[in-house]
């Protein structure tokens, strides 16, 4: 797996309509650390590309009726058995973090990358999980030159008056 031209090779890409550009695609200094899983607790659905994708049916289950109409987006989503899909470019503006703070930065999509892992605030992360992510954070310090392993945080440290993900079950040791 590289990078080439802003996507990881050798995974899937599923494009999402749900991007911009970013306002300097030369800033990417952030990943955020997200957790997802359609319907909640549930693993391995289609649900996830299709909220994306904006193809979301509110009529498959009574939470999408919530959420169908969200335009939102993350860079990529790292399943439980670790294959990936990526939805957007890293050099472009993924609808990830919403109203956030790092650092004292405002709007964190200007110049963050969204990963997304299959999970819950609940339940254990698996292994192939963060292997997979450890990989993909090794790429990606090493591709963008103002990303370091210092700058990686969770969604719920951007925005915590409103966001609790990863979650307690998420294990920051095993981020290398």
């Amino acid at each position: 797996m590289n990078i080439d031209n802003h996507w990881l090779t050798e995974i899937n890409h599923n494009p999402s309509p749900n991007y911009d550009d970013r306002a300097n695609e030369s800033d990417i200094s952030l990943v955020v650390i997200h957790c997802i899983s359609l319907p909640p607790n549930q693993f391995d659905t289609p649900y996830i590309d299709q909220l994306f994708c904006n193809q979301l049916n509110p009529d498959d289950h009574p939470y999408f009726k919530e959420i169908y109409q969200l335009k939102v987006s993350a860079h990529l989503v790292i399943k439980r058995d670790g294959s990936c899909v990526q939805y957007v470019p890293f050099n472009k503006r993924a609808w990830h973090a919403g109203a956030s703070n790092y650092q004292g930065r405002e709007g964190c999509n200007d110049f963050s990358i969204g990963i997304e892992l299959e999970g819950s605030e609940t339940i254990a992360y698996t292994d192939a999980q963060y292997q997979k992510l450890n990989k993909i954070l090794t790429l990606l310090i090493e591709y963008y030159p103002k990303l370091s392993k210092q700058d990686i945080t969770g969604h719920s440290d951007i925005a915590p008056s409103r966001k609790t993900d990863p979650g307690a079950t998420f294990d920051w040791q095993r981020i290398k």
